[in-house]
This record gives structure tokens, sequence and C-alpha cells, in this order.
């Protein structure tokens, strides 16, 4: 009896690892894998680093903005000779960002440039925020927004802010510079 427990155990516990080690990608894992990728930058921010004028902010964007405490930022410039890849990655970030893990948050378009805005976690408390951005002529973005608390409805008023906030791009230069 103590033999077949054992047994029973060790499947229940090998099957555990198995399942857990899924093939899936992840974009966790897909940033791993192309941070110093060709065409690739990858930089860590914290937000207490990027200066923002917040005079304006609503309490529910300050609540926000006190909740994020870094961005993870990945980005793929795309070149004239290399469109295949382009469309490959770009591909492989929709197929990732499809999961149903990713809740949708807003989608809008600006000037041919697409940005979904998608989010892990409950109505309540997001544990992370996507903005996923793209432009055929420029390459793509994706911006992890890891914090504490943080609101997915706060974090959508949070974002319109930033499209109209004072933002000193020196501090955001090098992302900047890589797509230009």
């Amino acid at each position: 009896m103590q033999r077949t427990i054992k047994y029973l155990a060790y499947t229940l516990f090998t099957t555990v690892i198995f399942i857990s080690c899924g093939n899936d990608v992840s974009l966790q894992r897909y940033y791993v894998d192309n941070q110093e990728a060709k065409n690739f930058i990858s930089q860590d921010l914290p937000l207490s680093l990027i200066e923002i004028d917040k005079s304006n902010f609503t309490k529910e964007q300050k609540e926000a903005y006190n909740s994020v405490d870094k961005l993870n930022f990945l980005g793929y410039k795309v070149n004239e000779t290399d469109t295949e890849t382009y469309k490959a990655e770009i591909a492989k970030v929709k197929t990732i960002l499809s999961n149903g893990k990713y809740k949708d948050l807003m989608e809008f378009s600006d000037k041919g440039n697409k940005i979904s805005v998608k989010y892990i976690g409950t109505d309540e408390e997001a544990d992370e925020v996507i903005v996923f951005g793209s432009a055929k002529d420029m390459g793509f973005g994706i911006v992890r927004i890891l914090g504490d608390d943080m609101n997915p409805e706060k974090m959508v008023t949070l974002i319109n802010a930033f499209q109209n906030a004072n933002v000193d791009e020196g501090q955001i230069e090098n992302i900047m510079n890589f797509f230009k």
C-alpha cells in the first residue's frame, strides 16, 4: 500500500513538472529571447526616473501613476530589406497576446499607428498592463507596465493622460533614436 502511494505521489509530481514546463511562449520569454537580437532594443525604466508633469492629473490618474513601479520596453525596428522578419515577429507577438490570459483594455489608431492595451489580472487589480504599438514604417514596441495594486480602469485614464502629458524626451532618448 505504501509503495502504491509513493508511486502515485511521484507520478503526480512528474505530471505537474511537465505541465508547468509547457511550450507556450510567454511575453516575458519573448523579451528574454529578443532583448539582444538584431533590430531589437530593450530597456527597463523605473517610473521614478521618468519626469512627467503631473500637475493636471486627476486623483484617479495620480493613484494609477503611483501604483506603477517600472516599465519594460522592447522595440523592433523594421528595415526595407527585412519586411518578412518584421511580419514574422509581429505575428509572434500577436499570437502571444491572443492568449486568453491577456484581457483587452482598449485599442486605438493614431496616424496609421495601431495601439492596443491589454492586462493580466482581474477587473479590480491588474498584475501587468501591456501596451503594444506598431507602425509599418517604423516597427513595433511593447511596454510591460509592472506595479502593485494597479486598477485597469484607472490605468486607462493614466494612458490617456500620458498622451497629453509633457514628457522630457531626453529621458527616453535611446528609444526615440532607435526608431529614427
